[in-house]
């Protein structure tokens, strides 16, 4: 690891979501956080459970990193909506108890057996609808995250920051916002303008990075990389987060075998000088 990064030299826009270093705990992320100089962590709830949120929050606390999100709840698409409501608002508790304002969603894909796309997406927007006021009420804001169309039957029947703003449309801006995922969104020939869209109505509240990977693997799910190792260009979705006001972190999120096998101090190192190159000259 380099000497600066041993010295603690500091990236306050940089966060690491933690399930790009999935082998590691909470603490193993929160400790490598610090040491990297890595000013927030986006936790997940699976992490945070094996240690409780109290725990949680003052591991954070305690190693000076900010926890900057919670993944995640959303997959509202159940055949069960009193179920989907309620798990969902046990991740809305967390993410007050744990302090982070935003807790991302993803909407769900087709319950099994279906092929009434419509009717999904009209399930999950009607679970929204009514998850809103408790999450308001416990002054959480909601995070929509679009996924790419190639997650569409299983993930996430969102698909594009069009379709997201849509769904926002009939809550106020605090309360629903969008989580802005480059490697779910960097196909669309609309993008720039959605970005700004987004941003025009104070929607943007939460951007996230990572490469897309060609060939995509056997998996799917998996073909997540590290920025500058895919073919994402980087630059103008980020210029146009930021020309559209967005100060907040950014996380880096992968999905990806060979990162997770990977020595998570490396990983991290590489995340920092990647972020240098290819994120931060363009916030």
């Amino acid at each position: 690891m380099p000497a600066d990064r041993q010295a603690g030299a500091t990236h306050p826009r940089l966060a690491l979501n933690q399930w790009t270093t999935r082998r590691w705990s909470l603490a193993e992320a929160a400790d490598g956080c610090a040491r990297h100089g890595v000013r927030g962590l986006g936790v997940w709830r699976e992490k945070v459970a094996e240690i409780g949120v109290t725990r949680a929050r003052k591991l954070c606390a305690d190693a000076g990193v900010d926890i900057t999100s919670l993944c995640r709840g959303g997959f509202f698409t159940s055949a069960d909506s009193a179920a989907a409501l309620a798990q969902n608002k046990a991740a809305v508790d967390e993410a007050a108890e744990l302090g982070t304002p935003v807790l991302v969603l993803v909407a769900g894909g087709l319950p099994d057996g279906s092929v009434d796309l419509a009717g999904a997406r009209e399930r999950a927007r009607q679970v929204l609808a009514d998850l809103v006021p408790y999450a308001a009420s416990a002054g959480v804001q909601l995070a929509l995250e679009p996924l790419h169309p190639m997650y569409c039957a299983d993930r996430c029947v969102l698909a594009t920051l069009d379709q997201a703003l849509a769904w926002t449309q009939p809550f106020p801006a605090e309360h629903v916002g969008i989580c802005v995922d480059t490697f779910h969104i960097w196909w669309d020939p609309q993008v720039l303008d959605q970005i700004a869209a987004v941003a025009d109505e104070g929607r943007l509240a939460a951007y996230q990075v990572c490469d897309f990977l060609v060939p995509i693997p056997a998996d799917a799910l998996l073909a997540r990389g590290m920025m500058g190792d895919g073919v994402i260009d980087f630059g103008p979705m980020t210029r146009a987060v930021a020309a559209g006001g967005y100060s907040g972190p950014v996380e880096v999120e992968i999905f990806n075998a060979d990162v997770w096998a990977a020595d998570p101090d490396e990983v991290l190192a590489t995340m920092v000088r990647r972020f240098d190159a290819l994120i931060a000259p363009c916030l």
